[in-house]
């Protein structure tokens, strides 16, 4: 079959569309047509050795995947030849088949699209833990979402919404600005003099919970804008700057700063994550939530579609397709 392999950490133009062993289903593992592969910005990090996992090389990069079962283990159950599926992985996914541990292996209802599916494991799973478990957001509280053009962004927006919060987004161009007004966020901003739009915005009350993909500059306007008892998510650092924070911002304005590793906690609380998984699937089909679907590419162009997403040149998901 063919893969996206790396060969070694470096460069993602060093990245190969190359033949790979196809995946064999032993024990509890399912093996998937993949229909859809979602890319995400932790798959860029990786290949380049500046993810916190670093993998024997070579490998295949992609943790999503969506399609059809086309075998299982012997000590398979819940899932059968057929059946169409998403699956979330730490590495494999960027390749016409992958196999994935029968525990990672969620069914798709009908009406739910491969597409879709890849955006609700990875982008919506992030925003979906980082607000419910790690913010603990309220009905009516003030949610500030940084980088809200983006899918983490659009996502936390949906989300936040469903989860009853007053949603202020923050995004770079007015293209992306357009893109979270239109996914429900009650007031868009952009980053210039943020601190003081925030201001603005709260009525001088602050931020309740602020979700902070980005880092950099817009770290610290948000740092500096957060209410009392406010809960500040790190998801991560777009900018390609790690903030270094004052703890004594934390004192006097009395909040919070939370990390939200949505990853490990896939790992070390899997029956958390499966409610979380039902939750958004229940949210989907009821029309709460509704990935913003870029474009879909050729397998063969993940190299240049990762370099997009890295450089933040992407509005929404971007989904690869053998």
């Amino acid at each position: 079959m063919k893969a996206i392999v790396a060969r070694d950490y470096g460069p993602l133009e060093n990245l190969a569309y190359a033949d790979w062993p196809e995946p064999e289903a032993k024990g509890r593992m399912v093996v998937i047509q993949a229909e859809a592969i979602g890319v995400n910005f932790p798959d860029g990090l990786l290949v380049q050795g500046l993810y916190q996992m670093k993998p024997p090389v070579p490998f295949v990069p992609g943790m999503e995947v969506a399609g059809r079962v086309i075998a299982v283990g012997d000590e398979v159950r819940s899932v059968k030849v057929g059946d169409r599926v998403a699956a979330l992985g730490n590495l494999g996914g960027y390749a016409e088949m992958v196999a994935a541990p029968e525990g990672s292996v969620m069914p798709l209802p009908d009406g739910v699209t491969a597409a879709d599916a890849c955006a609700l494991l990875c982008g919506y799973g992030t925003s979906h833990y980082a607000l419910k478990q790690r913010g603990q957001i309220k009905p009516g509280e003030t949610l500030c979402v940084l980088g809200a053009g983006g899918l983490t962004g659009t996502a936390a927006i949906q989300i936040g919404k469903a989860m009853g919060a007053r949603v202020i987004g923050v995004a770079s161009s007015k293209e992306k600005r357009d893109i979270a007004s239109e996914a429900g966020a009650d007031e868009v901003l952009g980053y210039d003099n943020l601190k003081d739009a925030l201001k603005e915005a709260t009525g001088g009350k602050g931020v309740d919970v602020g979700y902070d993909p980005v880092g950099g500059e817009s770290f610290d306007a948000l740092s500096r804008s957060m209410g009392w008892g406010g809960r500040l998510l790190v998801i991560g650092f777009a900018s390609g700057t790690i903030p270094k924070f004052p703890v004594n911002l934390a004192l006097v304005k009395g909040f919070s700063v939370v990390g939200v590793f949505w990853g490990d906690f896939t790992r070390r609380e899997p029956a958390v994550y499966a409610d979380n998984m039902r939750e958004l699937i229940g949210w989907y089909m009821a029309g709460k939530v509704k990935p913003v679907i870029e474009g879909e590419y050729p397998l063969a162009d993940a190299a240049a579609v990762l370099t997009r997403v890295l450089n933040r040149g992407s509005a929404g998901k971007i989904i690869l397709k053998p």
